[in-house]
């Protein structure tokens, strides 16, 4: 898909998406974005934010805990008033949907 072009994001919502790179993944200590598991993030007029996004597992203990903090990271930020995760498992997250830094951070680099 070369010819597909990424979405630009506006000002609030860059603004989320430097908040969610303040969540940390308990278990491997990267943020959730270095990590590749937020997919896209939506901010419309009235503050409505929708966060699409994936966990490194279906089964992942830490799903109510990362909740809690994306909502409390989103909300954060001004003109975001709510904010709703669209938890997603296609496309299925491999850690070639991590950044550099993760990649080098957890040894995987090579």
């Amino acid at each position: 898909m070369a010819d597909e072009q990424e979405r630009q994001y506006s000002p609030t919502e860059d603004a989320v998406m430097g908040a969610l790179e303040q969540v940390i993944d308990p278990e491997l200590g990267i943020d959730l974005v270095n990590l590749g598991l937020i997919y896209d993030v939506q901010v419309d007029e009235d503050g409505h934010c929708i966060i699409t996004m994936t966990l490194t597992t279906m089964g992942c203990p830490l799903g109510d805990f990362l909740n809690e903090a994306i909502t409390k990271a989103a909300t954060s930020v001004d003109g975001v008033n709510d904010c709703k995760i669209n938890l997603v498992w296609e496309p299925a997250w491999g850690i070639d949907r991590m950044s550099r830094f993760a990649k080098i951070a957890l040894g995987l680099h090579g």
